[in-house]
């Protein structure tokens, strides 16, 4: 098999961890609070990324430690704000929501630094619109639950934006286990507010097992593999795929049932991520093509 075969088979494996990771985490914060929860993921997902490669540790220099750090904090924001949206939405409401990041991206990119937004973008961000009006509103007003959604996109895009631009020429495991580890801190300064509660059964472990091992150190590592052979765009589209497998799990393990508005906005929702990350003719050298983690 070719390396970008592999790879795209990695890549979709990825997705359909991310997609059971949102079904298992719903049930899960339920039983366990939510910066409990993230901050015993992170934790074991930062333990298992230094015992891979210790060695990683020996790259912890100054840079790695401050940029790592901030942008680490920004998604530690953006993993809060999804999770309390998934506690107060569904998995698959959650999955769509979550992918209007690759809407945010080039938008926070031209505001931030005047980033030219293409005709793809444009209409791209005209279709996502369009699918939140089926998704999202509920009338006039938007719903608590959407709005942490939309919330926790535009911090993922922050993330992105800043992972573009710091990123290029530094250690790329070392700035990706630094990261998890902002997110855990920032997870136990939650949790130890009102007292550290540990996962309370089996069913609460093996999420966090799931989560961390799956859908944040093995996820982080086939992302920062795949992205080494191929293109940016093409592993964006690839990753599109998490929304579809996150409401095809809620759906097949009969946690949610889905209206009719919800499937045809979630249509538009991927139909908006393909336009706006379908590669064009003309080959970017932005460094803000890069990935997102959830």
């Amino acid at each position: 098999m070719k390396k970008t075969s592999l790879a795209t088979l990695a890549l979709l494996v990825v997705s359909l961890s991310w997609g059971f990771s949102f079904v298992f985490m719903k049930d899960a914060i339920v039983q366990q609070p939510i910066y409990d929860f993230l901050a015993t993921r992170f934790t074991l997902a930062a333990v298992i990324m230094i015992l891979a490669r210790p060695q990683v540790l020996k790259a912890f220099s100054r840079e790695v430690l401050v940029k790592g750090g901030v942008i680490g904090s920004i998604l530690a924001l953006a993993y809060i704000t999804q999770t309390i949206g998934l506690n107060l939405s569904t998995a698959a409401i959650t999955g769509f929501l979550t992918g209007t990041y690759v809407v945010f991206t080039p938008i926070l990119a031209w505001f931030l630094f005047k980033q030219k937004i293409e005709a793809k973008v444009f209409w791209g961000v005209s279709l996502a619109f369009l699918a939140l009006l089926f998704i999202s509103f509920n009338g006039f007003s938007l719903e608590p639950s959407q709005l942490w959604l939309l919330a926790c996109g535009v911090l993922f895009a922050a993330h992105i934006v800043g992972l573009g631009v710091w990123s290029p020429g530094m250690d790329a495991y070392a700035l990706t286990v630094m990261q998890i580890i902002a997110v855990s801190v920032i997870s136990w300064i939650g949790a130890l507010v009102d007292g550290y509660q540990a996962p309370p059964n089996t069913f609460v472990w093996g999420s966090i097992v799931f989560t961390a091992v799956f859908a944040t150190a093995f996820a982080f590592w086939m992302q920062t593999w795949a992205q080494s052979i191929m293109d940016s765009s093409r592993v964006a589209i690839l990753l599109t795929s998490e929304v579809i497998f996150t409401a095809v799990v809620a759906v097949a393990l009969g946690q949610e049932v889905l209206a009719l508005r919800t499937i045809i906005g979630g249509v538009l929702m991927v139909a908006a991520m393909l336009i706006v990350e379908w590669p064009s003719k003309r080959k970017s050298a932005s460094p803000l093509d890069q990935t997102h983690f959830t």
